[in-house]
């Protein structure tokens, strides 16, 4: 009944992973299982970088908005997603798509800027050591996560604005388990795709240019590791370092690989594992990097296990942040 009256209705049929029905729940119990670990690993992330005073550095400041950015990235699209899966209705009104496209976008782009932001905040502390502190001194560090914020709203209003200037005139049929602007476009019947392909050019020229300065940021950070005499040092360096360079290059490569390539016929098995490895991975995995692998982070963990190491002083500070 659904898919024989979604062409009159006013939203979205999202057909998800599967349409049978014991492959659906299995699919809701896996993405409720990856978002309670990606809520607990950012949540614990956010208090333990704001209430350990031995974490309030800019590198610090920065995960910890990473994290923010993280837990409502992936809770923008998942929840929604588990629920469609258990109700059996992939249905989504055309307001909460619009609201979906400018939550993700404006989202997305911020993790872009963030992470961009995070290789020169690795490149000023290991390139210029000396001269750290007044690099990134707190209101240059504050002044950097405003223009994040702000510029992926701008980003988010921009991309939904172009996107549902277009009319939909074809099935509302979405092979996705979002509202993916790629294949919104594909629903398009209008002849103008001027206001897309201007924001999408321009989001891609600012990524592109967001990559490469983390590109070289890496290049110089590389080189500078490489001499430094301590076989530990050259470790500890490396291994705050590639680990970051990978998510970058996972989340940028995957998501432009399917921003780029709106009308193309790709099989929609594709496009779901393209925008699961995008939307849903760097999320998980940002927490198990930056935490498991650094000794600071897991010190304050144990810290945090164990209670009574924190004051009601700190504890209100992070009520308040």
């Amino acid at each position: 009944m659904i898919m024989a009256n979604i062409t009159t209705m006013s939203g979205f049929l999202l057909m998800g992973f599967s349409d049978i029905r014991e492959l659906q729940i299995l699919h809701a119990l896996l993405f409720l299982v990856v978002y309670l670990l990606t809520l607990a690993g950012n949540l614990i992330i956010i208090i333990i970088t704001t209430v350990d005073q031995h974490l309030q550095t800019p590198m610090y400041y920065f995960l910890k908005q990473l994290s923010l950015l993280d837990l409502s990235f992936i809770s923008v699209t998942v929840p929604q997603s588990i629920d469609n899966s258990l109700m059996d209705d992939g249905y989504i009104s055309y307001g909460q798509c619009i609201l979906q496209v400018f939550f993700f976008t404006s989202l997305a782009w911020s993790e872009v800027a963030i992470l961009t932001v995070m290789s020169y905040d690795r490149y000023a502390a290991i390139c210029f050591p000396l001269h750290y502190e007044v690099i990134m001194d707190p209101s240059k560090c504050q002044w950097a996560v405003i223009a994040v914020w702000l510029s992926g709203s701008v980003c988010g209003l921009l991309y939904t604005t172009a996107t549902f200037s277009l009319t939909f005139c074809k099935a509302k049929i979405i092979h996705q388990f979002f509202c993916d602007i790629p294949q919104l476009i594909k629903l398009s019947c209008s002849n103008d795709y001027l206001a897309v392909i201007g924001v999408a050019a321009f989001i891609s020229m600012m990524t592109f240019i967001c990559f490469t300065s983390i590109i070289f940021s890496y290049i110089h950070i590389f080189s500078t590791v490489l001499r430094i005499p301590s076989a530990e040092g050259r470790s500890k360096a490396f291994s705050t370092s590639l680990p970051h360079l990978f998510v970058v290059s996972l989340y940028i490569s995957t998501g432009m690989f399917a921003f780029l390539n709106p009308t193309s016929e790709s099989q929609p098995a594709i496009d779901l594992l393209t925008s699961f490895f995008y939307a849903v991975i760097p999320p998980i995995l940002n927490p198990i990097i930056y935490s498991l692998r650094n000794e600071a982070m897991k010190a304050a963990f144990r810290k945090l296990l164990l209670g009574g190491q924190f004051t009601r002083k700190n504890a209100f500070l992070f009520f308040c942040c």
